[in-house]
């Protein structure tokens, strides 16, 4: 083998170990490829989701939201980030706060009805919105959502510990997962699991929708909550 042709294996090589390795393999998750370590012992997490079935579909709500969200993973939407009159962007396009909004439609929660009232009702919590709302694109910003979700929804761990069976049944499908910490972001957690019991995480960051390794990010979670069904 050639100098050269021995240059372009070794480069090859340290390619591919890049993207499988780097940040537990989130690029090939991106592009709907999840693989595993294969040394790591499998954790069977209970599932603990709530059972109700507000909207008489026979799939509880939690799961609800996840097939909701996971729509925007199916159909690549394409993250794009406007200002649209109205406040709901066209299919096929969107952010991470969209997910969230679009997530629980599934279970038929109009989320941006219940923010535009809590803020106009409670306009000084609301710091995001600089005194001035805007039902165009107020319930689309991460530090709104992250407002009305401490102040509605049930708020638990932020901590997450694989292959710890008790803190890993905290997390549950249909959760919902703040960043505010230098990166303002946030997702629904899946139904799907890795090896290790930690979830996968449903969300919109460029280029497109994707359903990811939570544990691929080393961002600390500013909250994490759970819709009181």
């Amino acid at each position: 083998m050639s100098i050269k042709s021995k240059i372009i294996t070794v480069v090859l090589i340290l390619l591919i170990s890049t993207i499988v390795l780097f940040r537990k393999g989130i690029i090939l998750d991106y592009v709907g490829i999840h693989l595993e370590n294969p040394f790591v012992k499998e954790i069977q997490v209970p599932a603990l989701y709530a059972e109700v079935d507000r909207n008489h579909n026979d799939i509880p709500d939690p799961l609800d939201i996840v097939y909701a969200a996971r729509k925007e993973v199916k159909e690549r939407t394409k993250y794009e980030s406007n200002y649209y009159d109205g406040g709901y962007p066209p299919d096929g396009e969107g952010v991470c706060t969209d997910v969230i909004w679009r997530g629980l439609m599934g279970a038929n929660i109009l989320l941006k009805d219940l923010i535009d009232k809590d803020i106009a009702n409670n306009l000084e919590l609301y710091p995001r919105v600089d005194g001035i709302p805007d039902p165009n694109i107020d319930f689309r910003r991460v530090p709104n959502q992250y407002v009305y979700f401490e102040r509605f929804a049930e708020s638990l761990t932020t901590e997450l510990k694989a292959g710890d069976v008790e803190n890993l049944q905290q997390w549950q499908p249909g959760d919902i997962i703040v960043f505010l910490d230098g990166y303002h972001h946030v997702g629904i957690v899946s139904d799907k699991r890795a090896k290790d019991g930690t979830p996968y995480f449903i969300h919109n960051n460029p280029p497109f929708a994707a359903e990811v390794k939570l544990s691929s990010f080393k961002t600390p979670i500013a909250g994490h909550y759970r819709w009181k069904y």
